[in-house]
């Protein structure tokens, strides 16, 4: 059995579903040599190109790589054109810039904090919750989001407190554009000489106009750089680039006087149906004036409702015969020429023809033979006549010229004009015109001319040059007041004559009215004709009156015009006198003048 039945015996059949096991062997084949060279060579190709591009990115396009990450993180800074402000010579404020915001909207990004990623907000939800801090209605915010995506300007001129409220909302889509808007704080007070921007922020008169270059601020287009998180960077900021320019214009006027002289003028132009009034105080030694007051005016924040009429100063711009008012200046030449003497002596008729023209005084009567004081007291034409008459024509006009007239005052205020003057040959072949001079007619020129020819008077012969404003000044600091200057032309012992003389006409004369116990205040009325296109206009006449004080030492002018009264009884004395008084005692208080003598006990008993 064995061997021999095991051979013979059949393997048995293998299951169904199962494979037969078979051990496979593969036989490892090398890479051929070509093959490995391709893939090293594919790779070190792939591996100059990577350093290629990184040579070419870092070295060719490193700068342009780097200006355009920089420039993604750069915030461009554009300057809003904003100006400096003006204070007056206390340091009160006159012009200033104000924040104001304007709203926009952009309805395509509308939602609120909290809101889930995606939601879109309708203009409803946002007017709702804008309408109260606005305080507009619902419906005029809708309206103006009506159908538009983005770019809806829903409110201006909102100050900072409103656009914080705005701010604190975080409403997406709503933002916030600041500007700057020019405020007048003291409204009408001093819209004459300061003048005002337009709406679109030109400036159209007064010193906005005329130191518009010093009056905007120093600002540049600057780029900021800022982190991931929004903070600015220090890196390419140039020294000085943050820093704020806090300069400020300073003027001479004090904005108490000033308001003092405004309510004065204003209330006597009314009385008396004036046209208008200018009022004008000088620093007699360095020609600053404290105050420039005229009327009617308008308000500089809501300049679009008043006349283009009173955007200019007319007692810096516009022509008049001074009449008495520029008797003693005559009376001072002739005194320099030595044509009349302190103590001579002229013959008032009460009226005299020269060259074929008559001429008398106000009253039509004569007052004799009377010396220089009583002449400016009764204010006599004639008795200016007989005096100017001993001063050669010639010289007389080359003393008017000498003095400026008919040439545009030395000043910083803006639009000031030169005086007319007949000409040297008109004066000596016409003996009609010097003889009109004599007593302010015949010529022209501003009240800013008179006042500057009366503080000359006042400051011992020197020609001053009036002006309003000290310059520039940083942060908190004032400009003190300038020295004493100007040229002298006239002797300072002429000066001090005339003066004397016209404290005569405050104490017996036509300038009784501004009379104040304890104090020697000289002054002379005028009252004349008024000409319109070279001939006089019946019935219409200039009132005025100058002041200064104290005669003793003299420190100011005041000049105060008023141009056509109405009324029989309108004169310098009695239309001009009585706002110049209002003036006079401010400026006592204001600039603490001391009395120049004892009161007497009546005088104090019945003030």
């Amino acid at each position: 059995m064995g061997s021999q039945g095991l051979q013979g015996r059949r393997a048995p059949a293998p299951r169904e579903g199962r494979r037969p096991r078979r051990n496979q062997v593969v036989d490892f084949q090398p890479v051929p040599p070509r093959r490995l060279w391709l893939v090293y060579g594919l790779l070190a190709a792939g591996l100059s190109g990577l350093a290629l591009r990184l040579a070419w990115v870092q070295v060719i396009q490193g700068n342009e790589l780097l200006n355009r990450a920089r420039a993604i993180q750069t915030q461009t800074i554009t300057p809003l054109g904003r100006r400096r402000t003006i204070v007056d010579r206390q340091g009160r404020l006159v012009a200033l810039d104000e924040e104001r915001f304007t709203v926009w909207a952009h309805p395509r990004y509308f939602s609120f904090p909290g809101d889930d990623i995606g939601r879109l907000r309708s203009p409803l939800d946002v007017a709702r919750k804008l309408s109260p801090v606005l305080a507009k209605p619902m419906g005029d915010l809708l309206k103006a989001m009506e159908g538009r995506k983005s770019g809806v300007k829903l409110a201006s001129e909102l100050d900072p407190e409103t656009a914080q409220r705005v701010r604190e909302l975080g409403i997406s889509g709503v933002d916030l554009e600041a500007y700057p808007q020019r405020v007048y704080p003291q409204a009408g007070l001093f819209a004459n000489v300061v003048g005002f921007l337009n709406l679109e922020r030109i400036p159209q008169a007064g010193l906005e106009q005329s130191r518009d270059r010093d009056l905007r601020r120093q600002e540049a287009s600057r780029s900021l750089r800022r982190g991931a998180d929004g903070t600015p960077l220090p890196d390419g900021l140039k020294p000085g680039v943050l820093y704020g320019d806090d300069l400020k214009l300073q003027l001479t006027l004090d904005a108490r006087l000033q308001q003092v002289a405004q309510m004065a003028l204003a209330k006597q132009v009314k009385k008396w149906k004036a046209q208008r009034g200018a009022a004008l105080v000088m620093d007699v030694s360095n020609g600053e004036l404290l105050a420039l007051a005229s009327t009617p005016t308008y308000n500089p924040n809501q300049f679009w409702k008043y006349k283009p009429g009173l955007f200019r100063e007319w007692s810096v711009q516009d022509l008049y015969e001074p009449g008495s008012t520029f008797k003693p200046i005559n009376l001072a030449i002739a005194l320099q020429e030595n044509a009349i003497d302190p103590s001579g002596k002229v013959n008032d008729s009460g009226n005299l023809t020269i060259g074929g023209w008559p001429i008398f005084n106000h009253d039509r009567k004569g007052n004799g033979v009377i010396d220089f004081p009583t002449v400016l007291q009764v204010s006599s034409n004639v008795g200016m006549v007989e005096a100017m008459r001993r001063v050669q024509p010639a010289r007389f006009w080359h003393w008017l010229h000498t003095l400026g007239i008919d040439n545009t005052p030395d000043t910083d205020l803006p639009g000031a004009v030169a005086g007319q003057l007949k000409s040297l040959e008109t004066f000596k072949t016409q003996p009609i015109e010097p003889a009109t001079a004599a007593f302010g007619q015949g010529f022209n020129l501003t009240p800013l001319k008179l006042i500057q020819l009366h503080a000359m008077l006042a400051n011992g012969g020197r020609l001053v040059s009036p002006h309003i404003t000290r310059g520039l000044r940083s942060g908190d600091d004032l400009a003190s007041a300038p020295p004493a200057s100007g040229v002298q032309l006239i002797r300072p012992a002429i000066a001090q004559t005339v003066l004397n003389w016209m404290e005569t006409v405050v104490e017996k004369g036509s300038g009784r009215g501004v009379q104040i116990p304890g104090h020697r205040i000289g002054g002379k009325t005028g009252t004349a004709q008024k000409a319109r296109n070279g001939v006089y206009v019946s019935g219409a006449k200039i009132t005025s009156f100058i002041a200064h004080l104290p005669i003793n030492n003299p420190r100011y002018v005041v000049l105060v015009v008023i141009d056509e009264p109405k009324g029989e009884n309108a004169y310098g004395s009695t239309v001009a006198v009585p706002v110049a008084k209002q003036i006079i005692e401010a400026l006592l208080v204001l600039e603490k003048i001391p009395p120049s003598r004892s009161v007497p006990t009546t005088a104090r008993q019945s003030s």
